[in-house]
């Protein structure tokens, strides 16, 4: 693979190996959120620290990035990056994030750009990699629920091939209430377990943020698993202090 075509150019022959009896069942998720930069990669990288102390081998997957810039002779993207810093399983960026893109646009504008075809064939033969070598595996989307990959094929399409509970990020901010619960719609719509929810402070200022959070724990049929505050340095560390996810389905026990 070369620098100017950081998409994975082969299909990996793997196949799942079937879990040995009386085995834990292994934890793994797809991260959603309202929007773009609503805090997917804070919660999910949050989720892989606690994973880690909690003395599992998680690895996180972005399989759509869209924005890179070359490091080293080695195309970098800031949230991939951030999953990999917080789980404990090295693997090839070729694995973690198949589909690296330079352009920070959306993803089929990106992929056009540099004359590349988003499939879902090498992503999910990707996470079946990825899953093999690791106890946990997080899967991020990118952007919204429904973000274009190609003509016909869209994250919510992912989502629904990978068939993974779903962790919704929410933007705390104005107009956040219906974009939230349009999601959840979205998501019961592909038939997938929606595991639960985080609230995350996005807007500082934003007026009746504990009404806004209460309506939302009405309405939304999946447990909160926490809330966020404005972090002065964001980290998955600081990130984890607020979050419970012990309420996910398998979560590995301490």
């Amino acid at each position: 693979m070369s620098l100017d075509d950081p998409v994975l150019a082969a299909t990996p022959q793997v196949q799942s190996a079937p879990a040995a009896a009386g085995a834990r069942p292994r934890f793994a998720c797809f991260t959603t959120g309202t929007d773009t930069e609503i805090g997917k990669t804070l919660v999910s990288a949050a989720m892989l620290y606690a994973l880690v102390q909690s003395g599992v081998r998680a690895c996180g997957m972005k399989p759509i990035a869209a924005g890179a810039e070359l490091r080293n002779g080695r195309w970098h993207n800031e949230d991939a990056d951030q999953l990999i810093a917080a789980g404990n399983v090295a693997l090839p960026q070729e694995l973690t994030t198949p589909f690296l893109l330079k352009e920070p646009a959306a993803p089929h504008i990106a992929a056009e750009l540099e004359d590349a075809y988003i499939s879902p064939v090498p992503i999910l033969a990707a996470y079946i990699e990825v899953s093999a070598a690791s106890d946990a595996v997080v899967v991020e989307g990118v952007g919204g629920f429904r973000v274009p990959l190609n003509e016909e094929f869209d994250t919510a399409d992912l989502a629904e091939q990978l068939d993974l509970p779903v962790v919704l990020v929410v933007g705390m901010r104005l107009g956040c209430i219906s974009h939230a619960l349009l999601t959840v719609e979205a998501i019961a719509n592909r038939n997938l377990m929606l595991a639960g929810w985080v609230a995350n402070e996005v807007d500082p200022d934003m007026a009746f943020i504990d009404e806004n959070i209460a309506a939302l724990e009405e309405r939304i049929p999946a447990p909160l698993l926490g809330r966020v505050p404005r972090l002065a340095q964001p980290s998955a560390a600081a990130a984890a202090e607020y979050l419970d996810f012990t309420k996910l389905p398998n979560w590995p026990a301490a």
